[in-house]
């Protein structure tokens, strides 16, 4: 008996590798965590290539009911498919150590993640800081931690990878009794509106930090066949059209490699 923790990478159904193709055939029980990302495929896609029937885990069974995965994982071959990494998410983290107390045997397959694709831009990954997410504000929760880890790295002149929120809602009964039990979206932060977000901020502060002419690269669909990647200011980029999610925002550091140079320069 082994709990699966796979990760499917970014893009569709046949982005598994096929170490975790194999461990999912072999499982009895397959859960997909569907509320940190999604894939460029419906569940039913999944299931046709894998052969095998997709549950699919909300936050509050992954974070709150999960002794319905890890009991499962006592008695039979359980997978748990991530989309991107494993470990993308600190929840699956959580997973993994309340597996190891139960004695639960565990094998990870990791696979690509945003974090290591997003090298496509031709920065130097090694020169990233620490990693931030712009959230959907609320009436009354307008979050500016973003904003602080970027001047934070700015001032150790690293580059900053900005991942934007996605907002997914369960199906409902109704869906599900007509066979679409694909979690339905809701809401998905795009490139123009991460800017706007920053800039907002920075119209409050006044700290200097993202202005309309801070050199940015808005990102869509990265791991994908129709992936686009732009780069110019920040006003060159509201400008633009990015199309379908997920998107993601990178605000380079002032002091680039002449071969980040020469990249970069392919994306504007």
């Amino acid at each position: 008996m082994t709990l699966y923790m796979i990760g499917l990478g970014l893009n569709d159904q046949k982005d598994i590798t096929l170490k975790g193709l194999e461990a999912v055939k072999k499982s009895k029980k397959v859960f997909l965590e569907s509320y940190t990302s999604r894939l460029n495929c419906s569940v039913q896609e999944l299931e046709k290539l894998y052969e095998q029937k997709i549950i699919l885990a909300d936050r509050e069974l992954v974070e709150s009911k999960a002794d319905k995965i890890l009991d499962s994982a006592l008695k039979e071959d359980v997978s748990f498919l991530v989309i991107g990494d494993v470990f993308s998410a600190t929840t699956h983290t959580d997973l993994y150590i309340r597996a190891l107390e139960k004695g639960i045997k565990l094998e990870v397959i990791n696979n690509a993640s945003i974090l290591n694709a997003i090298g496509i831009v031709g920065l130097e990954l090694y020169k990233f800081g620490k990693t931030t997410s712009i959230v959907f504000p609320l009436d009354n929760w307008k979050p500016e931690t973003h904003y602080n880890v970027l001047k934070e790295n700015q001032a150790m002149d690293l580059h900053t990878l900005a991942l934007l929120d996605i907002k997914v809602k369960e199906p409902s009964p109704e869906d599900i009794k007509k066979g679409n039990n694909n979690p339905l979206p809701e809401r998905y932060m795009t490139v123009n509106e991460g800017i706007r977000s920053l800039l907002d901020i920075e119209e409050k502060r006044r700290e200097g930090i993202f202005t309309l002419d801070t050199f940015c690269i808005g990102c869509a669909r990265i791991g994908s066949k129709d992936f686009k990647i732009i780069a110019g200011t920040a006003k060159e980029l509201l400008e633009k059209d990015f199309g379908e999610p997920l998107h993601c925002l990178i605000i380079p550091s002032k002091n680039l490699h002449d071969i980040e140079r020469e990249m970069i320069e392919k994306w504007k």
